[in-house]
């Protein structure tokens, strides 16, 4: 009996803790911006929008490397960066670090880029990882 009622308490303590990751994005599905979009323009080298890396390090082409948004000083990096822009000005952000789920840069960077109102923006879908989502099927990156 003890053990039926440890195993109820821990699938529901698991599914609420899934239920708030689920929950914590600060994104929509219509944010995500597939990688094989991004790697497609860049190719074509047309109408390329401000890219910038949130994260460990700026790997994808024309990405300016803000930082890992988990810091204070570096969301401050990022707005700066971003106040001359044109409100509607297209904006794509990716950290890649690690999957979604656990990373502390995207939600910072997203709030950034809500609160300073801007209306074009996407985050790069890496739901795993830079290298999995990027490096490993070949799309380009800073040599």
């Amino acid at each position: 009996m003890k053990r039926t009622k440890a195993l109820i308490f821990f699938i529901v303590l698991f599914i609420g803790q899934n239920a708030v990751a689920q929950n914590s994005e600060n994104w929509t599905s219509k944010q995500l911006m597939e990688p094989a979009v991004l790697a497609s323009v860049l190719s074509s080298g047309k109408n390329i929008p401000h890219i910038f890396s949130v994260g460990p390090g700026a790997i994808i082409p024309h990405s300016v490397d803000i930082g890992m948004t988990n810091t204070d000083e570096n969301v401050s990096k990022l707005k700066k960066d971003l106040k001359d822009l044109d409100k509607k000005t297209s904006i794509v952000i990716y950290c890649g670090c690690c999957p979604f789920e656990h990373c502390p840069n995207v939600r910072p960077a997203i709030s950034l880029l809500k609160e300073m109102k801007f209306t074009n923006y996407k985050l790069l879908n890496l739901p795993h990882n830079i290298k999995t989502d990027w490096i490993s099927k070949g799309y380009p990156t800073v040599k």
